[in-house]
């Protein structure tokens, strides 16, 4: 039996009967497609979303970037058991995909890319938008997607896409290999008609594996933690994906070994679990950074060892210390020159938390006495930071961090991506629930928060969503605020106005840069940026978007604002203006050092001053063999 469809009314139909499961819970692989129409998808996705749009619901966005960011935010919060699509026409709607495809990759998140293409029968050549290349006729500018695609093809021809199709979706729900897995469709074969067999329209269910560990690698991996005096877990991104939160908390209760986390990590135990410290590395806490320098085992579970998280190799100084790392990919598990236990998060937990207990094993009291007096004195400094003495001033940015804190609940979500709010979250904030802390950091790509917020709340309804922006992002892409008012997608923004980038501002000064170019003020006569800051007002921005703005000037207004927001059922924003880009913060610096090269020959005595720092702390660098 077959059935003649063109090729888009294929695909859609096609996506719409793809299932996962995992631990006995099945769902919709594909549950939506965002799209943006051009003369690429319009007459081939565009009308086959509509014939379909029973099976396939659609989502109209502003921003082909922002878009995949939607999908990327469901993706995650989803458990990377479900994702959308997004379709886009050829040329620049195809290019401003990369950077939400670099951001999925890199944070092994699924998300499908459907972009328009060129004629595969070049009869129209070239056509509008279409770049040429002269030594290449199979070449179109979705190319670009290849480095930042986990899988990519080109559908040339009809029967191809039952092949492509295929590859897509096992690579989607690979948990090792998962990623933006791109097919390109030629606006001319979108729109062809093929004889598909029925059974390509067959509902699918694909399972998501939970490999358990090889038995040799267990009894090392028990081996190593039985023998170590000071051990301590790393904490990251694979134990969310992994859903294996509990499983990591049954382990640290059982063994008493701390457990730090890194910013994909956090919230892998409740802040207020005995055993948690906090975050690790260059955003880290005090607590989890002196156990990491003198750990003699790590313990990496789900965790990539990125420079913030290693301290550009400067954090895991104890002589012979060693590395034990429980990841499902081989890649990472051998990072460090680390003892590989290769499994999937919770597998690999819940089998190491079962051979230890065999043994009864547990660290030290002293060890457990030590890490909890340290825990006690960090909670205290994070306290001094939340507190505001006056509440009729304008508030820090850490106060603006304390006065969300104390409102906060389990059901609230909060997401971030880029400039000093990570630093601050990653040092401060105190995760209540598995999924409430949201940080985008392996891409940290501005721009990504209202969109993503945009995809959590579509993925989890019932919850409160904060978008928790800077200035600096705001301006990026603030444009999703109109899908999220089109839809009712009461999504809540936290707009931080500070007149520039703060984050870079404070890291230009560390390195000798003078903090060139990073304020948003006038231009002064010696061509910096030195004059009064701008006359922007994102706050009316916001509300011509669409968006319901509550404006907070002081520490008070500001927690009635919150309030009021967070009871909010439609898309609200509270604006508050903090310190100007110049000024600190307000939390505690850095606890450990990252690397950003400072010029090695300079006259400007800031870089010169810089260099020598730099040189000190470079001297520290270890590579572990």
């Amino acid at each position: 039996m077959t059935t003649r469809l063109t090729v888009a009314q294929a695909l859609v139909r096609f996506l719409a009967a793809q299932y996962t499961e995992r631990d006995g819970v099945r769902q919709r692989l594909i549950s939506a497609t965002w799209g943006i129409f051009g003369h690429g998808n319009v007459a081939g996705l565009g009308q086959a979303l509509v014939e379909y749009g029973a099976e396939m619901p659609f989502h109209q966005g502003r921003n082909e970037q922002s878009m995949v960011h939607a999908a990327v935010g469901y993706a995650r919060q989803s458990n990377r058991l479900s994702t959308h699509a997004v379709t886009t026409s050829i040329g620049p709607g195809a290019t401003n995909l990369v950077t939400g495809a670099a951001l999925a990759t890199i944070n092994h998140l699924p998300v499908l890319l459907l972009p328009g293409d060129i004629f595969a029968t070049r009869v129209a050549d070239p056509v509008l938008q279409q770049l040429e290349v002269p030594y290449a006729g199979d070449i179109s500018v979705n190319d670009s997607l290849r480095p930042v695609s986990k899988y990519f093809d080109r559908v040339t021809r009809p029967e191809a896409l039952i092949p492509a199709a295929l590859q897509a979706m096992r690579v989607l729900t690979d948990p090792v290999e998962t990623g933006a897995v791109t097919l390109a469709l030629p606006q001319d074969v979108q729109a062809e008609a093929y004889d598909w067999p029925e059974e390509f329209f067959a509902e699918r269910t694909w399972t998501v594996r939970r490999p358990g560990a090889d038995p040799t690698e267990l009894a090392e991996a028990v081996s190593a933690i039985r023998a170590a005096r000071r051990p301590l877990v790393v904490a990251g991104g694979g134990v969310h994906h992994s859903r294996a939160e509990e499983a990591l908390a049954e382990f640290a209760a059982a063994t008493g070994i701390p457990v730090a986390s890194t910013q994909a990590g956090k919230g892998s135990l409740r802040h207020d679990h005995p055993q948690d410290v906090g975050g690790v590395g260059h955003t880290g806490t005090a607590t989890a950074n002196e156990l990491a320098r003198q750990a003699d085992l790590v313990i990496g579970v789900g965790t990539r060892y990125t420079d913030f998280t290693t301290a550009s190799g400067t954090l895991f100084e104890q002589q012979g210390v060693r590395f034990l790392n429980l990841n499902i990919a081989p890649y990472d598990g051998h990072k460090l020159a680390g003892q590989p236990l290769v499994a999937d998060a919770r597998s690999g937990l819940t089998e190491l938390t079962e051979a230890l207990q065999l043994h009864t094993h547990r660290v030290s009291g002293t060890y457990i006495d030590e890490y909890s007096l340290d825990k006690e004195r960090w909670e205290q400094r994070v306290d001094a930071c939340f507190e505001a003495e006056e509440p009729d001033i304008r508030p820090t940015q850490a106060q603006v961090l304390g006065a969300l804190d104390a409102l906060a609940d389990e059901s609230d979500v909060i997401v971030n991506a880029a400039g000093s709010l990570p630093g601050d979250l990653h040092k401060l904030w105190r995760a209540r629930s598995r999924d409430q802390y949201h940080l985008e950091y392996g891409y940290s790509c501005m721009g990504y928060e209202i969109p993503a917020a945009i995809g959590v709340k579509m993925a989890a309804p019932e919850r409160n969503v904060w978008a928790l922006v800077g200035d600096g992002t705001y301006l990026m892409m603030p444009t999703e605020i109109v899908t999220a008012v089109q839809e009712g997608i009461a999504i809540k923004l936290l707009l931080i106005q500070n007149h520039g980038y703060a984050s870079i501002g404070g890291l230009s000064e560390s390195v000798g840069g003078e903090r060139f170019g990073t304020a948003y003020r006038y231009q002064s006569d010696n061509g910096t940026y030195t004059g009064a800051p701008l006359p922007v007002d994102l706050a009316a921005n916001a509300a011509s978007l669409g968006m319901r703005v509550l404006r907070a000037k002081t520490v008070r207004d500001l927690r009635a604002a919150l309030a009021e927001a967070r009871a909010a059922d439609t898309p609200t924003c509270v604006y508050v203006e903090t310190e100007t880009a110049d000024t600190v913060s307000g939390p505690p610096p850095a606890q450990a050092w990252w690397d950003v090269p400072v010029a090695e020959t300079a006259t400007r005595p800031s870089a010169v001053k810089a260099r020598e720092l730099y040189e000190r702390h470079v001297s520290t660098r270890r590579r572990h063999l």
